[in-house]
């Protein structure tokens, strides 16, 4: 081992597997997936990981590292390595498909549970909705919208990792989004899935999704609009009505 190199443990197997060590090479401006392909193309070709895009734009190369959830190709070796030690893990809170590869099949199949798609009552004969860009429901809605889907959230999120059946912020940072869209005709379904033992109120406000999030989104501020909606609907009634 030269003064050069990392120490890097990585995991390897299924949901039971243990970290493997290997020494690669430190590079300037080296990134966590620099180091996880290094590993792959010149060490172990059985390694199993995902990425796509390299520039920040897919959020597919999400793994866990040093213990905390990153994009790897937007994590820079040097910002978080002291010393040379290096662990990389795949994503908590998700099973586990082979090495650092996870199903992400529960994490999407919740946005479905929380009505986090759209659904309107125009046809392409129709003219385009209009929602005007200063309007209250665009800028709320706006703030929530440029998730991508990676699951760093998902992952970092201790009320998910207590209560499997947790929706989790993703999916109620989607619903809230749609809560805020005027064109959107499932908003009672919503309120109702969001309202429920696995919904919006099992959030203990802990933070740690918008800590972790890469998008610099606020799901702990989406859930809280969804409980103030779910709060005024239980006691007066919403624009929706009652839920």
């Amino acid at each position: 081992m030269s003064n050069a190199d990392l120490k890097v443990k990585v995991w390897r197997g299924g949901q039971e597997g243990e970290f493997v060590e290997y020494l690669v090479p430190r590079n300037p401006n080296q990134t966590v997936l620099d180091v996880v392909t290094y590993i792959q193309r010149k060490l172990d070709s059985t390694l199993s990981y995902r990425f796509a895009c390299r520039v920040g734009m897919c959020g597919s190369c999400a793994m866990t590292v040093n213990g905390v959830a990153r994009w790897t190709c937007r994590t820079h070796v040097s910002q978080i390595v002291e010393g040379d030690a290096l662990e990389i893990a795949p994503l908590n809170n998700l099973p586990v498909i082979k090495d650092l590869a996870t199903d992400m099949r529960e994490f999407f199949n919740k946005w479905k549970g929380a009505v986090g798609f759209f659904k309107g009552n125009q046809t392409r004969h129709d003219d385009f909705a209009k929602v005007e860009p200063d309007s209250k429901e665009r800028q709320l809605a706006n703030a929530g919208i440029e998730c991508i889907g990676c699951g760093v959230c998902y992952a970092s999120c201790e009320v998910v990792e207590a209560r499997p059946n947790y929706l989790g912020p993703a999916a109620l940072n989607r619903a809230w989004t749609l809560a805020n869209d005027i064109r959107d005709t499932q908003q009672i379904e919503r309120m109702r899935a969001v309202a429920g033992d696995a919904g919006c109120h099992a959030c203990h406000t802990q933070g740690s999704c918008t800590d972790r999030c890469p998008k610099a989104i606020e799901p702990t501020a989406s859930i809280a609009g969804l409980k103030k909606l779910i709060a005024k609907s239980a006691v007066r009634g919403s624009k929706w009505g009652k839920l």
